[in-house]
């Protein structure tokens, strides 16, 4: 089914009923927004109550005036017109009365709810459920509290179910005008803060016992005007009267609207009562297997039990925690022991000392952050998880009766009730039981807990407690200081994050610190988490090109999309120091470089920008290192030398890749392993790729790069040292030929001795190398590291040496480093070695690549030569900006590039064994899946023109991909048919806007690189000048 469209709201209120909670909660909600849970252009306000018991009703008209109003300013209207109504979407939300759970209320009471694909990474409270619920509809005869079991047993449904009032209610445009329209009535205008500014009286209303409740069906004028809301409770007859009048305004203006509902049939609902039973049951999973951890950092996870929740906590050491236990926003040392049925919150690790030798049970231990006259503080209270917070009945504390509860402690009825008390007013919420502030002390835990057992001090720990100025419960709302517990709390949630991004950086584990980046930036706090990543950076030479990665993605998030794209040059000369010491290997001094270079670049989004490219740029270095570990793997064996003159000539076949390509790709082939299958190819019957070298009198270096007919070839001469130092670069004229020659050993370029002086000393004379492609530039079908093996192979024997292919296809691995064009082995393994074949690498260092020949059935090769064809798009790839994006996507973890990792491994060996059985259908799906791997891995790797052509080849292939990273370059074509070209140009003529392209037979080639001498008379290379 369809998901529903959600809704873009215009204003989002939030309404509190303390004037100092105002501003606090307008930032909560500005955090949202810059989550992105909440539209950018949505209008944000948090409204104070009128009055503090205005009720539900009253709250819901002011709410809605105040939108009205500043929807009518930003129209540029001088007064309220509820014509602004009919194209806006307003979403109140209430925060509700006091909560014994949470100081910040109902909406920001924590759930254990954690979701790893979050883009940030957050505390889910009821409010962000609300957020998501409220983006996505028979008549209302009557509505209930606390019915009848007659009155119930009319509501139930053919289901045995009874519909529940959820709290959301939804008004239309008309009944949002008509509600509009009575804040200039009285004594409705009592209830927002205009009738109040206005000296009018004030009225409390409830939205569902008289806004919705006069829309009912059954509801006659007279019972509804007779009525009292539950929530108003008794009172004397004036107000009955005063609340009559307001009722009748009601009736006149919405009596006419039709009240419907919408029953959500497999729904629940939680109304978050004052039952700590009941709260505990909806945090905690009574059932569940193992116990909740979310957002948390436990040491000793063994010790929570089943059915118990922790969540945005930091436990050191042996914490236990019993089953349908709750512990939230506390950092606590143990050993610590809380039991069976406890909530605890809200405590640091100071007050872990204050816990040991307790055994808790049943108990609800809270800290709050206090602001007494203007001083902040911290108090804490303890209730007992059975005691009632309902004014009626004897009652009960810390889960015995007050009786007891005196007998065991010595305290007094005197002590927390005013002896002209009403006896029914003697209950929890009015007793003076929580100390708020000690004459010579500060307070801790210690002040609540003796309370729980007989104590043999002398009476010190009752007459400490004397002493402590003491509030209620009710008196200590008021007190309680909002920001600063939001405050503490992001705080936390941030150091356990901080444990988390070490944790999940040194145990190698691939979850995404996306997220937390984001919310560490979007939150205004990246400092912290740039320290802990230069940290583990500097400790760990295993997770320090990732701890790199991550601080350039920090800086990134910090530029908030402006300064410019993430990819391009990171070789600004302020850098080279940092870089400097990476390159020697001291990772201590090279990353705290770094940081102190980081901090001048920190001003404004461009130089962000340019400083994420440098941290890139070291974390190559860092891959650079490890993808260099393939020289253990690189020997040569002594052969007769060449005669002056005497071409050595090397050709290979191009390749083409099957299935797990980018799994080849550092850091990946040693991180998470690689596996490819590809094929060696001849296009249109030749080995498109080669090289020749030879040795001159001269003691100089002869280039030529360009195709084999020599009057389009680029000649290069180097006659000293200095000729060859841009080998690095790879854009300089001949790079890729300098670095052979320093790769295979010939030229040293930190020798103190000349270059002549170096060819003259070991081989009498100098060298002439040429190489060629006869494949278009950015083909796709690796022919830039193939080159580099056979100017490998040319050369080495050429000096009297012979390298075996396994060996080469290691050489090559580190050429392209020290190139540093980067670059995985899947090209070098595709091309130098025959046919068709699985290479692999393993998840460790020093990095090994490993090949086996995949076996097919007899006369499938000819079978697949007559259905594989390649089509050249004519488009140029852009394979480095591709592999940038690649592996910054591949460090910052994301879900869907891990999984998609791991099936290009795993979908290698399915290839494998399609080929091993012959089919070619099989084949065809391992091509098209392949194709949406590379799409996943490398977002933009389909251009417009491919895309049209490919859906034009569709119905004639099994299976199709473009060549190596995408982009551009070469299609290949696994066809239904044999011997497809002429049918397919047909085809594609017919299609307008494919520009420059051509289609091209292919076969596999069975027999790799080869390598042969030929004597001075044949050459055909003109002579340098």
């Amino acid at each position: 089914m369809e998901q529903p469209k959600g809704v873009d709201w215009t204003v989002v209120i939030l309404t509190c009923q303390y004037k100092d909670s105002v501003q606090v909660f307008q930032r909560e909600l500005e955090v949202r927004q810059k989550r992105e849970q909440i539209p950018a252009g949505t209008l944000l306000l948090a409204v104070e109550d009128p009055e503090k018991r205005v009720g539900s009703g009253g709250a819901t008209l002011n709410a809605l005036l105040v939108a009205a109003e500043h929807l009518s300013a930003r129209a540029g209207f001088t007064v309220v017109t509820s014509d602004v109504l009919h194209s806006a979407w307003i979403l109140i939300l209430h925060m509700g009365r006091d909560f014994p759970f949470d100081d910040c209320g109902r909406a920001f009471t924590c759930l254990p709810v954690e979701n790893p694909e979050a883009p940030v990474e957050a505390l889910v409270c009821n409010l962000d459920c609300l957020l998501d619920i409220m983006t996505y509809r028979g008549l209302v005869l009557d509505i209930y509290y606390q019915g009848t079991e007659a009155e119930i047993q009319r509501c139930v449904r053919p289901d045995g179910r009874v519909p529940l009032v959820s709290g959301v209610v939804f008004f239309s445009v008309e009944t949002a005008e008509r509600l509009l329209a009575t804040h200039v009535s009285p004594p409705l205008d009592a209830c927002t803060y205009l009738g109040l500014d206005s000296g009018a009286r004030p009225v409390q209303l409830s939205l569902f016992f008289d806004i919705l409740y006069c829309m009912a069906e059954n509801v006659t004028r007279e019972d509804f005007l007779v009525g009292r809301p539950p929530e108003l409770g008794q009172g004397d007859a004036d107000v009955a009267g005063y609340l009559q009048s307001a009722r009748a305004q009601l009736w006149r203006e919405l009596r006419d609207q039709p009240l419907s509902m919408a029953y959500v049939s497999n729904g629940s609902y939680s109304y978050m009562t004052s039952s700590a039973t009941e709260f505990l049951h909806s945090l905690a999973l009574p059932g569940a297997p193992g116990a909740q951890i979310v957002h948390s950092q436990v040491e000793e996870q063994q010790l929570l039990a089943a059915g118990s929740s922790v969540v945005s906590c930091l436990l050191e050491g042996p914490v236990r925690l019993g089953p349908g236990s709750v512990l939230q926003h506390c950092h606590l040392r143990g050993p610590i022991h809380i039991g069976a049925g406890c909530m605890v919150s809200g405590l640091d690790i100071a007050h872990s000392e204050a816990l040991r030798g307790w055994e808790l049970h049943d108990l609800v231990l809270q800290g709050h952050r206090t602001r007494l006259h203007g001083s902040p503080g911290h108090a804490f209270t303890l209730v007992g998880r059975l005691d009632s917070w309902e004014r009626q009945g004897a009652g009960t504390y810390l889960n015995v009766p007050w009786s007891e509860f005196f007998k065991r402690t010595g305290v007094r009825a005197w002590d927390l009730w005013d002896p002209d008390t009403p006896p029914a007013e003697c209950c929890l919420p009015s007793a003076r039981l929580f100390p708020v502030l000690h004459p010579s002390r500060d307070l801790g835990p210690q002040d609540l807990l003796w309370m729980l057992d007989r104590q043999e001090d002398g009476g010190e720990a009752l007459r400490a407690w004397r002493a402590s100025w003491r509030l209620s419960w009710e008196q200590l709302q008021p007190c309680l200081d909002r920001a600063a517990t939001l405050a503490s709390r992001r705080d936390l949630f941030f150091r356990q994050a901080l444990h988390k991004a070490r944790h999940v950086l040194e145990a190698r584990q691939d979850l995404s610190l996306r997220p937390l980046i984001w919310a560490a930036v979007r939150e205004g706090c990246p400092g912290p988490l740039l320290a802990t990543l230069d940290q583990a950076g500097a400790e760990d030479p295993g997770v320090a090109a990732r701890a790199l990665a991550c601080v350039a993605d920090v800086l990134g998030c910090m530029a908030e999309g402006r300064g410019g794209l993430r990819s391009g040059p990171a070789a600004n000369p302020e850098w080279m120091r940092p870089f400097s010491y990476l390159e020697c290997g001291d990772l201590a001094a090279g990353v705290e470089a770094l940081a102190q270079e980081r901090d001048k670049w920190l001003s404004r989004p461009a130089l962000l920008v340019r400083a994420a490219r440098h941290y890139e740029g070291a974390g190559q270095i860092l891959i650079r290192q490890a993808v260099m570990s393939a020289q253990h793997f690189v020997s040569t064996e002594p052969v007769e030398l060449p005669g002056p003159g005497q071409w050595v000539v090397a050709e290979c076949p191009a390749r083409v890749d099957f299935s797990g390509g980018w799994s080849d790709t550092p850091p990946l082939a040693y991180e998470l392993g690689g596996a490819v299958l590809g094929l060696a190819v001849r296009v249109d019957g030749r080995r498109p790729i080669g090289a020749r070298a030879r040795r001159i009198p001269e003691p100089e270096l002869w280039l030529a790069v360009g195709p084999r007919q020599d009057e389009m070839t680029v000649k290069i001469v180097c006659r000293c040292l200095a000729d060859l130092r841009d080998y690095c670069q790879p854009h300089a004229p001949g790079a890729l030929l300098k670095a052979a020659f320093i790769c295979a050993g010939i030229v040293h370029v930190h020798s103190e001795l000349q270059l002549n002086e170096q060819l003259l000393r070991t081989f009498g004379g100098g060298f002439e190398l040429h190489t060629w492609s006869e494949l278009p530039h950015g083909s796709g079908l690796g022919t830039s590291s193939i080159l580099a093996g056979t100017a490998l192979a040319a050369l080495q024997r050429a000096a009297g040496r012979v390298v075996g292919t396994e060996a080469l296809i290691h050489a090559v691995l580190h050429l392209e480093q020290v190139l540093t064009t980067g670059g995985g082995w899947q090209d070098q393994v595709g091309g130098l070695m025959p046919g068709i074949k699985v290479g692999r690498s393993r998840a460790q260092l020093p990095l090994k690549v490993e090949v086996e020949e995949v076996t097919v059935p007899e006369g499938f090769v000819q079978k697949l030569n007559d259905h594989l064809l390649l089509v050249y798009t004519g488009k140029t790839r852009l394979a480095r900006n591709l592999l940038q994006d690649v592996l910054r996507s591949w460090y910052a973890r994301l879900p869907a590039v891990v999984q998609n990792a791991h099936s290009l491994v795993q979908q290698t060996e399915e290839c494998a064994e399609a080929f091993r059985q012959g089919s070619l259908p099989l084949l065809g799906q391992c091509l098209t899946s392949y194709w949406e791997q590379k799409k996943l891995m490398a977002p933009g790797c389909e251009p417009l023109a491919v895309r049209r052509m490919m859906d034009v080849l569709a119905p004639h292939v099994h299976g199709q991909s473009l060549a190596g990273a995408g982009g551009g370059g070469f299609l290949y074509l696994l066809t239904k048919e044999p011997q497809q070209k002429e049918a397919l140009e047909a085809v594609l003529a017919k299609t307008e806007g494919l520009g420059n392209y051509s289609i091209h037979l292919v076969e596999v080639d069975t027999q790799g690189l080869s390598l042969k001498l030929l004597g001075t008379e044949a050459s055909t290379c003109c002579p340098f000048p």
